[in-house]
């Protein structure tokens, strides 16, 4: 076997020496030029981020809360304008097993159950219905409103009067 022959071109110290400080500060010099560019854009960044208009954005609230002021004098409202207003989502459609409006098959085996059944189902919730459907009602609109779905449904139940002034009015 025969090997070939080595040569020793440059294999004097000072050329030692030059090529490994080459090979070192070349990539050294790189990575610190890298790090000198991250760091100009992150410094923008810094500089963006205490403006008044960044600090604003930052603090302000993810969400609001509003109120809905109701008159105490309101008049609650009629079975149908429940409806329309509440329960017709569920009930038009029939969503969820809710008895369709109108639908005397489905509500027969409820109205037979009667009226403080389906009163007090309606105001706390049953099955997959919400309380009070989900809407915001007091009572006497519940109640308004179950008396005009049963009905369409083929009930006789007699819509609920509101409460007599007098009574609110006494001490």
């Amino acid at each position: 076997m025969s090997q070939a022959p080595q040569t020793q071109a440059n294999s004097s110290p000072a050329a030692l020496l030059l090529a490994t400080a080459g090979s070192f500060l070349v990539p050294v010099s790189l990575i610190g030029l890298l790090i000198t560019v991250a760091y100009s854009n992150v410094g923008k960044a810094n500089r963006d981020q205490g403006s008044a208009a960044a600090i604003t954005q930052r603090i302000m609230p993810v969400g609001t809360v509003e109120l809905k002021m109701v008159a105490a004098n309101a008049a609650p409202r009629a079975g149908e304008e429940v409806f329309k207003a509440v329960c017709t989502n569920c009930h038009t459609a029939g969503m969820l097993g809710a008895p369709k409006f109108g639908d005397a098959g489905a509500w027969g085996p409820r109205i037979t159950k009667g009226e403080n059944v389906l009163l007090e189902h309606a105001l706390k919730g049953f099955n997959n219905m919400p309380a009070q459907g989900g809407g915001d009602l007091s009572d006497l609109e519940v109640h308004r409103g179950l008396v005009y779905m049963a009905n369409a449904g083929g009930a006789k139940f007699a819509e609920p009067a509101a409460p007599a002034a007098d009574a609110a009015s006494a001490p």
